[in-house]
């Protein structure tokens, strides 16, 4: 089923349970993906649908510690309910060994050991784990503790 499709679905649930934080969340994440759809002229993609969708969540996470920073923890909060609801259409995270065994089978095809050359360990483990929600920021830190 299209993710549009499901989101709508979950929308009317959401209605019909007069649910309106998700509701609120779920009509966030609709808007998104159609301005998306709109700006580029074309059909979603699952990629595309990805890409949107993760960078919701990237939103969401870096509102959440700004607002935990500042003592606002109820913002905190909501943010945190709408990164779950978000996170929930997302494919599912790999685990710390899939982490690990893509880096090492990464390390050891590019041949890298140098932290100059990163990247390219960087991209050779995105690739092994293709299809799955992956932490840019958290495979960084692991790709440079084990150049390092």
């Amino acid at each position: 089923m299209p993710l549009l499709d499901q989101i709508q679905k979950d929308m009317v649930a959401a209605m019909k349970a007069k649910d309106e934080a998700r509701l609120s969340a779920i009509r966030m994440v609709k808007s998104a993906l159609q301005k998306f759809q709109i700006d580029s002229m074309k059909p979603l993609d699952e990629a595309a649908e990805m890409q949107v969708l993760t960078t919701i969540a990237k939103q969401r996470r870096e509102s959440m510690e700004m607002f935990r920073a500042n003592g606002r923890a109820e913002l905190a909060d909501k943010e945190a309910a709408e990164l779950a609801l978000v996170e929930g259409y997302l494919p599912a995270a790999p685990s710390d060994e899939e982490i690990d065994s893509a880096i090492a089978a990464a390390i050891a095809e590019t041949g890298i050991t140098d932290k100059s050359k990163m990247g390219l360990v960087m991209n050779a483990a995105k690739a092994k784990l293709a299809g799955k929600r992956v932490d840019g920021k958290a495979l960084s830190e692991k790709v440079r503790a084990k150049l390092g």
